[in-house]
């Protein structure tokens, strides 16, 4: 028996919508993770990018739980003696909330270049307004 690969042309991308408001920060974007990956569905394959678009709305009410929104810190370097930078999780939710489910995902994905390729897939707002409308997304409810 053979084992059957799906071509680039029988790879149907659809578009899923999923509203985080008061869902816990790691439990969406492992959810999220895999929806972009294609996990979800019988035709995953590893080394194929056959996942799904996911727009996610209200990150700005995603929620942290424990102690984590005073303690966890978000750390960037510059490259140069002296460039770090790191702020609280409470801060980054003021400044760019989006980009706190952008790197959770990010982390769940492969560190390679499909992994890179998969993370353009995913779309976060903050409010409910999106400019998707024509691709038609379908609400997900994540539990």
């Amino acid at each position: 028996m053979r084992t059957y690969f799906p071509k680039k042309g029988d790879i149907e991308p659809r578009w899923f919508i999923i509203d985080a408001d008061g869902m816990v920060l790691g439990r969406l974007s492992s959810a999220v993770a895999s929806i972009i990956a294609g996990k979800n569905k019988p035709t995953y394959t590893p080394f194929l990018d056959t996942g799904d678009h996911v727009i996610i709305l209200n990150a700005e009410k995603v929620v942290l739980t424990g102690r984590k929104e005073t303690q966890k810190m978000y750390r960037h370097h510059s490259g140069y003696p002296g460039g770090l930078r790191e702020s609280s999780a409470r801060f980054v939710r003021v400044d760019k909330p989006e980009s706190m489910i952008e790197r959770a995902v990010a982390g769940m994905l492969p560190k390679n270049r499909i992994g890179r390729k998969m993370l353009k897939k995913l779309k976060v707002y903050r409010g409910t307004q999106h400019p998707h409308q024509a691709q038609q997304p379908e609400s997900v409810k994540i539990s």
